[in-house]
């Protein structure tokens, strides 16, 4: 399975339309080669060089199995976005404080779809998806501000 973006490589810089200092909306992503029999995709984009520890930009869950990507500034039909670490649902764009930040954008294949609130958490997310998981693939975006 395969996660990818046409507006950046993986291990490269995001464009500035995607974080605090642009739009701060999410960036398009496509999606390959999801194994057979996954019943429906999780993606949960987060930041482990945070100062604070590991920053939650954004978790979808219930992403249909048959999708192929997540347009910009999009969620899927049906998919349901979790909590951040902003506090609330939705994409919250990189804007570290200081020096380059990794973002990782993991994509999760599931023999299941979850039944979880919109309130839910990533660590939530991540263990009601320990045991259901088909394939994984991952994507990591840099960012610095000027």
């Amino acid at each position: 399975m395969k996660i990818a973006s046409p507006v950046f490589k993986h291990n490269d810089m995001l464009p500035s339309r995607y974080t605090c200092d642009g739009e701060d909306i999410n960036p398009p992503l496509t999606f390959s080669d999801v194994p057979g029999g996954t019943q429906s995709l999780v993606l949960i984009v987060d930041d482990p060089d945070a100062p604070v520890g590991l920053w939650v930009h954004w978790t979808v869950w219930n992403i249909p199995a048959e999708s192929k990507e997540i347009k910009e500034n999009s969620v899927p039909v049906g998919a349901v976005q979790g909590i951040t670490s902003f506090g609330k649902p939705g994409w919250g764009g990189p804007c570290p404080p200081s020096g380059t930040h990794r973002y990782f954008f993991k994509l999760y294949a599931l023999d299941a779809t979850l039944t979880l609130s919109p309130e839910t958490r990533q660590d939530e997310l991540e263990e009601a998806i320990a045991g259901h998981i088909l394939a994984q693939a991952e994507l990591i975006g840099l960012y610095q501000r000027k």
